[in-house]
């Protein structure tokens, strides 16, 4: 099938007819950016072939907001040598005709015509959906939906089996697949779908393991038995040894070895005692040596105080002879800087006056020019008074005048309307007669307007009324009226007689508005904060001025023979750095002499305190008492280290004795043989428990008949078994026979497949050399196969990502395609803006694909991404050219 013409008509975004002719019978590329007409000629198209000319829901084909259009399709295509031309209408005089040859359909004849050859059906009524779209529905994607393939394969499915040769249909009620329903339902019985148990035999699965688990209780219940006789004797026979109380005899070591323990502890308490008297009398010597050191440093400081005496001496005598040139230096300093203040007074009275006297003159042309911005911001704010007052009277609510120029629009277009709509009375009355019209005579010739019901008198014949335009004027009148009325209000309300006036008054407020805020802002120029503002600032500069003058006068007139006052100019500066240099020397040379005298002070000082520190230590080692307590302290110090070395003695011979008798030993066996005797009592009481409970249970065990009740078990266990065994031998069989059956139809059904298989390999190896794109019994792709480092992977079609999906659901619709051109049934293929997810990798591919496919093929592709397919080699169909055109 090859599409030579389509021509469209007050269609969507085609207001005006757009004819596209010489399409190739290969690849055809519309392009375009969004909004510019793609979709709206591939819903033409499909308008064309599924809607009902009949249909009344088709107004998503007009174009926005022409509720009068009636869009047209027409299309000229060419299958089997014969040319078949298509033409259809909706919603305004629909139609359908169908010329094939020399033959004419038109209606619903025509319509299913086009059905039966491309393998589509209508739907009852309403809008064609894809449940009805059959084979275009398959080959023909719409924008977003190149992945979605299930649901158009399964509408076109049987149109694909037909092409086939032999249906699918006829397998399934064929005598086989009988067979294998019987043997599905029989196997059911037995085993779910997923080959789990079910039914009886997974009741008897369940018996058995329920007495499976019966009988190991019951076996760990004797096995329990058994040992707990065991457990009884030999409890019996460790009770029989617990009657000699073997834990008394622990009990009697610990005493012997707490009692021990006690008398190594006196030991320690006396070792103890004398460690005490060993450590006060250590003490007592390091005080002693204490004092003896105190003493030897007493003679060294006194030799100390000597040599510190000798040089405090030396020093004050040094510091008086500087004494007297010192003093000089410090009274020089003064009377420099004395003579350096009296330079600074001079030079600053000399600089207030001058700036005293040029700040009066600073002040004259401002005090001038404060005075002129006064009076003109005085005449500005009068003026500015004046105009405000005339604004007031010229005021227009702005609100209002816009309704009135509203109204005004309106009366114009409802006059308009009246005239357009008054019914003409022309008439040529012959010389001798005329006619009366209401007051009026007419005669002659002429023309009227008619706007209400009027009455013609004519002599001689009658009376005719005339009603203009029915009651679409009357009703002109009755709007034209309202808005008049509602038009005088609001003349009225803005007290003018007509529009211009409100528009001359309102210009006049506007102009005066904009002088208003011409002078306002001058105002705010000349006084910002007010006219008061201004006024105070020139009475504030004119007494600055006066303040001035008397602080002139008031200063002190200049003294004869002082710098700076007598005439001569003195830089301030000059002279106040003066006073800097004066007064750091004045500063230095103090500081000097209060150091010199600080440290006459200290040495003097100084000097006394080394020689009452001599006198002092002198006198305190040569006193009597001093020479007897040197002599006291060396005799006790002899008798304390006699003592230390007898205690030293006694510590060592009362540690040898503790060590040999190891307190820790004792004291671990105290605590052993008690604890020994503790446990063992323990478990004897225990033993006697434990014989106490496991003779009652032994009791209780032996009334249930354990071993009977084994025995009975194991029987109804071993039924059960030979139950189970022949059930799972049934659905093995069972299962085995299905798995042959399924197997030999699936060969059957892998031959009916070949073709369309062959078809999606030779597409897939241009993308995926060596893949493999498997399909079900229902003709649809379910699994890619490709091949991998660690063999092949499989992967559900669902799996992929979208690009992917998107690239497998065109390779498909290809095959199909392929398919049924070999069943001699007719192919269009329609994209619209496909393949938009693909990488530019996969994109060189899928484009050798569709090169291929289009040897065979119709393609009509549509993109605003042309940029993209400009490798395809097919001619580009500009969108805006074509509206142009």
């Amino acid at each position: 099938m090859k599409l030579l013409r389509l021509r469209v008509g007050q269609l969507r975004r085609f207001r005006e007819p757009v004819e596209i002719r010489g399409l190739e019978p290969g690849l055809n590329l519309f392009a375009g950016p969004n909004e510019s007409g793609k979709s709206t000629l591939v819903r033409a198209i499909r308008a064309a072939f599924f809607e009902r000319f009949k249909s009344g829901s088709m107004d998503d084909l007009q174009p926005w907001g022409d509720s009068s259009a009636a869009p047209s399709v027409e299309l000229e295509f060419e299958w089997q040598g014969e040319r078949w031309k298509l033409g259809k209408r909706f919603l305004r005089q629909k139609r359908c005709d169908l010329e094939i040859g020399g033959r004419r359909f038109d209606g619903e004849a025509a319509e299913e015509k086009l059905a039966e050859l491309l393998g589509y059906q209508f739907p009852g009524k309403g809008a064609s959906k894809a449940q009805h779209w059959g084979v275009p529905g398959l080959l023909w994607i719409e924008q977003g939906d190149g992945q979605e393939l299930r649901e158009p394969v399964a509408h076109a499915g049987p149109y694909l089996k037909s092409a086939l040769g032999e249906s699918l249909g006829d397998l399934a009620s064929s005598a086989g697949d009988g067979l294998i329903a019987r043997v599905e339902a029989e196997r059911a019985k037995l085993l779910t779908s997923t080959g789990r148990p079910t039914g009886e035999y997974a009741e008897v699965l369940r018996q058995h393991e329920d007495a499976r688990a019966r009988l190991e209780a019951l076996d760990r219940d004797i096995a329990a038995y058994r040992q707990q006789v065991d457990r009884l004797a030999e409890l019996r026979r460790l009770r029989a040894e617990d009657a000699g109380r073997p834990w008394d005899a622990y009990r009697r070591q610990a005493a012997e070895a707490r009692a021990r323990l006690a008398e190594v502890q006196g030991w320690r308490q006396d070792r103890e005692r004398e460690a005490q008297t060993l450590e006060h009398c250590v003490a007592r010597q390091e005080h002693g040596r204490e004092r003896q050191a105190a003493f030897a440093r007493q003679r060294e400081d006194l030799q100390q105080r000597a040599r510190e005496r000798d040089l405090t001496g030396r020093r004050v005598a040094e510091l008086r002879e500087d004494q007297p040139r010192i003093e000089e230096e410090a009274a020089r300093a003064r009377e420099d800087y004395r003579r350096a203040e009296a330079r600074v007074a001079g030079a600053r009275r000399q600089a207030r006056r001058a700036e005293l006297a040029g700040e009066l003159d600073r002040l004259a042309p401002e005090q001038t020019r404060w005075a002129a911005d006064l009076d003109q911001a005085r005449a500005v704010q009068a003026r500015l008074q004046s105009r405000r007052e005339r604004l007031r009277g010229l005021q227009v609510d702005e609100a209002a005048l816009k309704q009135l120029r509203s109204l005004d629009r309106t009366l114009a277009g409802l006059d308009a309307a009246r005239q357009s709509a008054a019914t003409r009375l022309a008439y040529q009355l012959l010389p001798s007669q005329q006619i009366r019209m209401g007051d009026e005579t007419l005669a002659g010739q002429g023309e009227r307007l008619l706007l209400e019901p009027v009455e013609l008198d004519i002599p001689g014949v009658g009376r005719l009324r005339i009603r203009p335009g029915g009651e679409d004027v009357a009703d002109l009148a009755r709007r034209r009226q309202e808005a008049r009325d509602r038009f005088d209000a609001l003349l009225a309300g803005l007290g003018v007689p007509d529009l211009r006036q409100a528009e001359d008054r309102a210009e006049q407020a506007r102009a005066l508005g904009e002088d208003i805020r011409l002078d306002e802002s001058l105002l705010a120029g000349l006084a910002p904060q007010g006219t008061q503002a201004l006024e105070d600032r020139l009475v504030q500069v004119e007494r600055r001025r006066q303040a001035l003058s008397e602080a002139l006068a008031a200063l002190p007139p200049a003294q004869a023979g002082t710098a700076g006052e007598a005439g001569e100019p003195l830089d301030e500066a000059e002279a106040e750095r003066g006073l800097e240099s004066a007064r750091e020397r004045l500063l230095a040379a103090e500081q000097r002499a209060t150091r010199h005298e600080q440290m006459l002070g200290l040495a003097e000082q100084a000097g006394r305190t080394a020689q009452a520190e001599w006198q002092r230590l002198q006198d305190a080692i040569q006193a009597p008492e001093r020479q007897e307590q040197e002599r006291s302290l060396a005799a006790r110090l002899a008798e304390l280290r006699a003592q230390e070395a007898t205690l030293r003695q006694s510590l060592d011979a009362l540690d040898q004795r503790i060590d040999a008798a190891r307190p820790d030993i004792l004291e671990q066996d105290a605590q052993r043989f008690s604890r020994t005797a503790d446990t063992l009592e323990q478990a004897a009481e225990a033993r006697r428990e434990e014989a106490i409970r496991v003779q009652s249970g032994l009791e209780a065990l032996g009334a249930h008949g354990l071993e009977e009740q084994r025995a009975d078990l194991a029987r109804e266990a071993e039924f059960i078994g030979r139950r189970r065994d022949e059930l799972k031998r049934r659905a093995e069989a069972l299962d085995l026979l299905l798995g042959l059956l399924r197997a030999g139809r699936q060969a059957l059904t892998r031959r009916i497949q070949a073709p369309l298989q062959r078809h999606l390999n030779h597409y897939l190896q241009l993308l995926f050399p060596q893949a493999r794109l498997d399909v079900d019994e229902d003709l649809l792709p379910e699994r890619l196969v490709r091949p991998g480092a660690d063999g092949p992977s499989h992967e559900a079609l669902d799996a992929l990502s979208f690009g992917a999906r998107e690239q497998m659901g065109l390779i498909s619709r290809l095959a199909y395609a392929d398919l049924l051109r070999e069943a001699g049934r007719p192919t269009l293929i329609i994209l619209d803006d496909a393949l938009v997810h693909s990488d530019a990798g996969r994109l060189d591919g899928m484009k050798r694909i569709l090169f291929d496919a289009a040897q065979r093929h119709q393609i009509l592709l549509f993109t605003c991404h042309p940029e993209r397919w400009r490798d395809l080699g097919a001619r580009v169909v500009e969108m805006a050219s074509l509206r142009a055109a």
